[in-house]
């Protein structure tokens, strides 16, 4: 339970009009409020409800702190003390919920959730449950969009943490994003409040912080199976550049490669020989991003290891992942190695679902996406604009009309809402 979200997490007219219920002897009327939005985000057809778990985990915990009930006689200095021990007394116990299974596609004007219980209970709910569900059904939808776009066979990296609005908006994101079809984080908070997989490799920093391969100190790399070790995994490494170079069906593709990149990547890869993945666009993605990865890649091989693949951040994404498709290919034909021509390809900088569209219609050669900033965000719908309307009370239903008919909302009576969800 996130520690943020307490009884205190609402807006002042919740406990204003709270007192007034309790003040006019009305705060144990039984009322009906429906939770629902009016149109689906990003111009679309559907939303992916998200955030119950939470709502249910915030009523199921329910109950004022002294010191919190402390702080409200000061924000509410006029207001009788029994308002603050009748505050002090309450819980949700009394309260029942009426949703719909989180994760399911829902529609415009159809209740997420339906609250009954106590009037001033349930008016605390109010925003504490939109908060709660807004975001999370933006986002959840958001990456189910992706997800539909990119297409079920693609790998789909949530990147967004260090774009998201605040570190409860970045931890939301990636609970939300996995949710809506993605794969896997690299937010590692997340991966262990909630176990959703973590993916990461390195940052361009990381490749210009080496200047060569003499700085690698510790050369030597044991088997896979260990049983054999190679003293000098650094020549290994150059050996295989020089045969490259010298393959007939690569010949004149590329030159001398970028000798710190070779030694960035060499050094990832005895640090993490079976989850080597290189970014390969610091200097030169195919003269010597990709070749580099690939004798770094062949003497893993040697060693018993199966490098993961390359990652993309900036260029024309089809283009280089068609061409590091080609190259990967030549490699296999030429050395061959088995399985080489499909290694992974990852590709991000600043992706959204146009993009990717247009790299499917354009052709690429992409396996995996990293999505952050539009993902996490919700670039392009900033809320979805869930409402928390009051339906029915003491039996009785009510309605809010309004000068735009948009607004307008009719309820089906609970005893039947509840049996059709």
């Amino acid at each position: 339970t996130n520690p943020m979200v307490t009884p205190l997490l609402t807006d002042l007219y919740q406990f204003s009009m709270a007192y007034a219920y309790w003040k006019a002897g009305k705060h144990l009327d039984r009322a009906v409020f429906d939770l629902y939005f009016r149109k689906s985000p990003f111009a679309g057809e559907f939303t992916v409800f998200g955030g119950l778990e939470e709502c249910i985990r915030f009523i199921a915990n329910f109950k004022f702190k002294e010191e919190e009930i402390n702080f409200l006689r000061t924000a509410l200095p006029t207001c009788e003390d029994g308002f603050f021990e009748y505050l002090s007394s309450i819980d949700c116990s009394d309260v029942e919920v009426y949703a719909i299974p989180e994760g399911s596609a829902v529609f415009p004007k159809v209740p997420l959730m339906i609250i009954e219980g106590p009037v001033a209970v349930v008016q605390l709910l109010e925003t504490p449950f939109l908060s709660l569900v807004n975001y999370a059904s933006l986002v959840t939808t958001n990456a189910a969009r992706h997800r539909l776009v990119a297409g079920k066979p693609k790998n789909l990296l949530e990147f967004g943490l260090r774009r998201a609005q605040g570190p409860d908006g970045g931890i939301s994101a990636s609970r939300y994003s996995y949710m809506g079809g993605f794969d896997a984080t690299s937010n590692v908070a997340a991966g262990r409040l909630f176990g959703i997989p973590i993916r990461g490799t390195h940052s361009h920093a990381f490749v210009s912080s080496f200047l060569g391969l003499d700085e690698i100190i510790d050369k030597a790399l044991s088997s896979s199976d260990g049983s054999n070790k190679c003293e000098d995994f650094v020549s290994l490494v150059e050996n295989w550049l020089v045969k490259i170079q010298g393959a007939s069906s690569l010949r004149g593709s590329f030159g001398e490669t970028n000798q710190s990149e070779l030694a960035a990547f060499t050094s990832y890869a005895l640090a993490f020989p079976n989850s080597f993945l290189a970014l390969v666009d610091t200097y030169d993605v195919m003269r010597s991003g990709v070749p580099n990865f690939c004798a770094v890649a062949l003497a893993l091989n040697d060693m018993g290891y199966k490098a993961v693949g390359i990652r993309l951040d900036s260029g024309d994404l089809a283009y280089l992942s068609i061409e590091t498709r080609k190259f990967f290919c030549a490699i296999e034909k030429e050395f061959g190695v088995v399985g080489f021509g499909k290694t992974n390809i990852t590709a991000s900088n600043d992706l959204n679902e146009e993009t990717i569209d247009a790299l499917n219609k354009q052709g690429h050669e992409v396996d995996s996406f990293g999505i952050g900033t539009y993902l996490v965000t919700c670039y392009a719908q900033a809320a979805l604009g869930c409402v928390f309307k009051l339906v029915e009370i003491n039996k009785q239903p009510r309605i809010k009309l309004s000068e735009d008919v948009t607004k307008v909302y009719m309820s089906v009576p609970i005893s039947i809402q509840s049996e059709k969800i």
